[in-house]
């Protein structure tokens, strides 16, 4: 997998791995980190059961950035019923922060797909965000 200017190799030979590597230095300035940990959000857990995958994280962090941290879970992540428009409320003042949120909200639905809803109502908002969203 490549992002940008990370990769992540995987193979169940080692000697292939170990070949990959030693190719991909003679060509290219890289550092090898190890075994995986912490990847594009996601921390990954190895145990002799398999590896667990979580972004608790990645979601703490957007709960801390946006001011939300230490509430209470709901059982919804939105209102029931909530009809939202696109001229309901005022105008953000600072749409980009907005933008923000519902990008990494976006990112945060690969392990949370009880939010996809959410997420794409949120997301029609994109070009004209108000309060209310």
């Amino acid at each position: 997998m490549l992002y940008v200017d990370d990769i992540l190799l995987t193979e169940n030979d080692d000697v292939e791995i170990k070949y990959l590597k030693e190719f991909l230095l003679q060509h290219f300035r890289i550092k090898d980190l190890g075994t995986l940990k912490y990847f594009l959000g996601i921390d990954i857990s190895w145990s002799k059961h398999g590896t667990l995958m979580s972004q608790r994280k990645y979601t703490l962090d957007i709960l801390d950035d946006i001011g939300l941290t230490g509430t209470k879970p709901e059982k919804f992540p939105m209102e029931q019923n909530l009809k939202l428009t696109l001229i309901d409320g005022d105008l953000l003042h600072d749409p980009i922060k907005y933008h923000k949120l519902v990008e990494r909200l976006i990112y945060l639905t690969i392990k949370k797909p009880n939010i996809v809803y959410l997420v794409r109502t949120l997301s029609q908002f994109m070009q004209e965000s108000r309060k209310t969203h």
